[in-house]
């Protein structure tokens, strides 16, 4: 786990949405992705704790080996599901790390501020959407290439 600070000395309004407007990533709009972000973790924690807590209670040695067969594949949809969500907590871990050192909400590849409505929807989000796409079609070309 992460030894980032789980408090802030910013006080977060109620009902604050970020916007255009205003200074980017001033303390209150890093505030409010910071805990944006430590809530998703804290979901995506108490999801894996009960996933554990379920396998550990559920029996895979059923008689009918059509049900061992059924419970066994749901095990392994559940783990890679949750091998997903580890990856993804390490990446908010890393939004966070970013939000200390002062370089959350800007484009690792041009430096630009990504938009709001993009960290809105993917608070990890790395690279504005410019770049991405720009990514993205890389990979297709590389991609399509070996092919």
């Amino acid at each position: 786990m992460s030894s980032l600070p789980e408090t802030s000395s910013t006080i977060l309004p109620p009902d604050y949405k970020p916007g255009e407007k205003e200074k980017f990533m001033n303390p209150v709009m890093l505030e409010y992705f910071r805990q944006k972000l430590l809530k998703w973790r804290a979901e995506l924690l108490a999801e894996s704790n009960e996933t554990i807590k379920e396998m550990q209670e559920d029996n895979l040695q059923k008689p009918d080996i059509a049900d061992r067969a059924s419970a066994e594949t749901d095990h392994a949809l559940e783990l890679r599901t949750r091998d997903r969500e580890r990856k993804l907590i390490s990446k908010i871990n890393s939004a966070l790390e970013k939000i200390e050192d002062g370089s959350y909400g800007y484009c690792e590849e041009t430096g630009e501020p990504i938009s709001i409505a993009r960290l809105e929807a993917r608070p990890i989000a790395t690279l504005s959407l410019e770049a991405q796409e720009r990514h993205e079609r890389k990979e297709r070309t590389q991609r399509d290439m070996r092919e």
